[in-house]
Formats: C-alpha cells, sequence, structure tokens
C-alpha cells in the first residue's frame, strides 16, 4: 500500500484546525499529522513530524503567515497550500505568498451548506495531491530581479506589427499566477491584444490583474465585458464568468458569459480557446501554461484545427504538468517550450 500524503496544519483558529483536519482525513490518501496555532509551534513540528505538505493560514499571531512562509522556503522549501480570507487584503497577501513559492491557495470554508462544505473538501484534498507532486520554484531573491528587456513586436520581430490581427489567448491554473506574470514580463508594450483565463476566485482576480499592471509594460485589465481588443492591451477572465472573444459591429470585443462551469471551472480555459477557435481562427496564438488538470485541452486542439498557432508550457519549468500535458497528449500543442522562452516564442508565432 502507498504511503499517505502527511499534511500538518496551521491556522490559528481551533475551530479550522479540527475542520481542515477532518476534511483532510477523509481522504483516503492523506493523513494529519499535526495541527499547529502559530509559526514558532508549526516549525517546531515540522522538525519533528516532517510533513510533505502543510495548509498555512494567512492572518496568524506572533509570525505572519508571509514571514514564516518567507523563511521556510528560505530554510527548508516544501509544498505550502495558503488558506486565505476572500477580502481585498486576503487576495494581495494570497498573492505574494505565491511569489515566495505557496504552490497554491484556497479561501476559508463558507459553511453555507453541507453541499458546499463536500465541495470545499473535494477542492482541498485536491490541491494538497497536486501540491504534493508539484515542482517547487527556486527561490528568486528581489536583488536578482532585473528590469525586464523586451523587445518591440513592431520593430524586431520581422516588421510585424502588433495591429497585424493576431490575438493571444493564454490559459493556466496551478502555479499560473507566477507563470503569467513571467511570459508579460518578455511581452512589449506594443503586444497583439492578449486574453488569460487563469482560475481564481472572483474576489482574486482583480488584484491580480492590478498586480501584473504594475509590473508589466502592456496595460493589464480585468474584463469587464465588451471591451475593444486593441494592441497593448491584456485582459484578464474575472472569477466569476467565462471569458470569450466575439465580432461586434466595432471589431472583435471581449464577452463575460454566467454560463455553468465548464470542466468545473468559470473561468474555463475551453470556453476562451474554443471562441478564439471559433471567431479568431488562424489569427491566433493559443499558449497552455501550468495547471492541474484538462481544461483547455479540447480548446487548444480546436484552435489547432481551426489553423492557429499553438505553444505549450514544458514539463521541466511547470508547477504542475497537468493542463499542457493532457493538451500535449491530445495533439492540442504545436510547440513544447520553457518557461523563460515561452513569450519569446509566442512573439515569433505572431510575427509569422
Amino acid at each position: 500500500m502507498s504511503m499517505k500524503i502527511r499534511v500538518l496544519v496551521v491556522d490559528d483558529s481551533a475551530l479550522m484546525r479540527g475542520l481542515l483536519t477532518e476534511m483532510i482525513n477523509s481522504a483516503p490518501d492523506m493523513e494529519v499529522v499535526g495541527a499547529a496555532p502559530d509559526a514558532p509551534t508549526a516549525r517546531e513540528m515540522i522538525k519533528v513530524l516532517n510533513p510533505d505538505v502543510l495548509t498555512l493560514d494567512v492572518q496568524m499571531p506572533k509570525m505572519d503567515g508571509l514571514e514564516f512562509l518567507e523563511r521556510l522556503m528560505r530554510l527548508r522549501p516544501m509544498p505550502v497550500v495558503m488558506v486565505s480570507a476572500y477580502t481585498q487584503a486576503g487576495s494581495d497577501t494570497t498573492l505574494k505568498a505565491l511569489e515566495l513559492g505557496a504552490i497554491d491557495f484556497i479561501g476559508k470554508p463558507r459553511a453555507d451548506s453541507a453541499k458546499t462544505m463536500e465541495i470545499y473538501a473535494e477542492e482541498l484534498v485536491e490541491k494538497i495531491r497536486a501540491a504534493k507532486g508539484a515542482r517547487l520554484r527556486r527561490q528568486v531573491m528581489k536583488s536578482e530581479i532585473a528590469p525586464a528587456v523586451v523587445p518591440s513586436v513592431s520593430t524586431s520581430l520581422a516588421g510585424r506589427p502588433a495591429s497585424s490581427g493576431k490575438i493571444i489567448f493564454v490559459g493556466a491554473s496551478t502555479g499560473g499566477t507566477e507563470a503569467i506574470k513571467e511570459f508579460l514580463l518578455g511581452i512589449p508594450a506594443d503586444c497583439p491584444p492578449i486574453m488569460i483565463v487563469q482560475h481564481m476566485p472572483e474576489s482574486f482576480t482583480g488584484s491580480f490583474a492590478r498586480r501584473l499592471d504594475s509590473l508589466c509594460q502592456p496595460t493589464v485589465i480585468e474584463a469587464k465585458g465588451n471591451e475593444k481588443l486593441e494592441p497593448g492591451k491584456v485582459f484578464i477572465a474575472p472569477g466569476h464568468s467565462h471569458l470569450q472573444v466575439k465580432r461586434s459591429a466595432s471589431g472583435l470585443v471581449t464577452e463575460l458569459l454566467a454560463t455553468p462551469p465548464v470542466n468545473r471551472h468559470r473561468p474555463s480555459v475551453d470556453v476562451l480557446f474554443d471562441s478564439a477557435a471559433a471567431v479568431v481562427g488562424r489569427q491566433a496564438v493559443g499558449v497552455i501554461l501550468t495547471g492541474m488538470g484538462k481544461d483547455g485541452a479540447q480548446g487548444l486542439m480546436r484552435m489547432r484545427q481551426a489553423g492557429a498557432r499553438t505553444l505549450g508550457q514544458d514539463e521541466a519549468s511547470c508547477v504542475v504538468y497537468g493542463m499542457p500535458r493532457e493538451a500535449f497528449l491530445v495533439g492540442a500543442v504545436e510547440e513544447q517550450c520553457p518557461l523563460d522562452e515561452m513569450a519569446r516564442r509566442t512573439l515569433l508565432a505572431v510575427s509569422r
């Protein structure tokens, strides 16, 4: 029999520790080996219990989750799933935690109904499972980060301007917040329009878009619907709706749909990619990045069949090689490449 995934729960609320412990222990392949109320206790328990995965509360006494995470990733890197409040402050802190090396995050459970709790428990154990098999990123210290030197599409790529009519479509899930950031850091200000689906709750996508906008050369916004697709603009799907491209009297625009989840996700990468195949066809470039599950694989296949160029992140650079793997296996990925090459390869695909 295979060994169970050993989990340490860190949360200052006794109620939350009990709830998370019960949910995790209900999964046949994992067990909670300890529960700590604060960071100093957690540090001692890690030494003794040697857990495989940590669930970590963001806000705690004595030492907050971020400070503890930063020290942990420097001294004893291990897979961490953050447990965060669905608030503006919670979302900003969670994005910082992902930057520091946490694999994934989940909101605090909302006890609306037994069904809600059941769905939450399924999501929690799925994220812990993915974290156990995830690739830990090497911590990059702030002093190591050099300003991005980005070529201009219009001058460097065979003279093809951003107004060439091409549109870039991107999908990601687990590990995607950092992968999308790295991808966009290599994209110039005069890029073709870019539409992105990252699996995230609705309270997080606005913060994510603002963070990217502050770091990257193109303008990054959370899509509201009916925005014109213009060069230099990046549209992030809001966490409450599917995002797709639509043809209107004024040209191509964003469209939001509150239709049911697809592949258990809303927003879904497949919905975005399907619209790219149907509306944009061979003028589209599809990119599938790190993530758990198979959302986007079939949509990317339909994009390729419609004449689009398609790229997938390679296994070695993925935090979780799930979505790119599924897309590769069905023949949807024309070219696989490492994350640090993805922006350059995408720009080359635009110029062809």
